[in-house]
């Protein structure tokens, strides 16, 4: 069953049963962020299918820690109330520094809520799931980035500007 925090909403690890709504929120994700980065105009929904495949690999890998909070009862009465919020990170093991002592970086790589259950504190159930989780397996930092409504969450739970600067190349 869900771990409960405080008052906050249920939370838990999840499960093959979870692939649809995944997959659903992840787009829901890249819709609400805009732009041509992150939805271009070319791009059809092939994505979708590999999320799918890769997402299922990676529920049972140590590495990666999927969180969920299901919905509410449905109206209809068939017993699917689909997932009210998602959260995935991973951890890389890159090279220790004296910047990075042991090497074990995490990132957060998507924390979204469906619109109809945004501001009850389900994001905030979910990150603190994963920060605890970050924190059991000693990982020295974790990265993310951050929409414009969610910063100020991140920011209450001690996130920072980076001082790296952010670059990428796409072959």
């Amino acid at each position: 069953m869900g771990q409960r925090k405080g008052n906050g909403p249920a939370v838990r690890q999840a499960v093959e049963y979870d692939l649809v709504e995944l997959v659903r929120l992840r787009a829901l994700l890249f819709e609400n962020l805009g732009g041509h980065f992150f939805s271009p105009a070319s791009a059809d929904d092939d994505w979708l299918d590999a999320l799918a495949v890769v997402l299922k690999e990676q529920l049972t890998e140590d590495a990666v820690r999927i969180l969920v909070v299901d919905g509410d009862s449905d109206s209809d009465g068939d017993g699917d109330r689909g997932l009210a919020a998602c959260g995935i990170a991973t951890i890389e093991q890159r090279l220790p520094g004296p910047h990075l002592r042991n090497g074990r970086i995490g990132h957060v790589i998507g924390v979204v809520t469906d619109p109809s259950y945004r501001r009850r504190g389900h994001s905030r159930s979910i990150m603190r799931g994963l920060l605890d989780w970050f924190g059991e397996r000693e990982v020295a930092r974790v990265d993310l980035y951050a929409s414009a409504e969610g910063e100020p969450l991140y920011r209450e739970l001690g996130f920072t500007h980076h001082p790296d600067p952010a670059l990428y190349w796409r072959p």
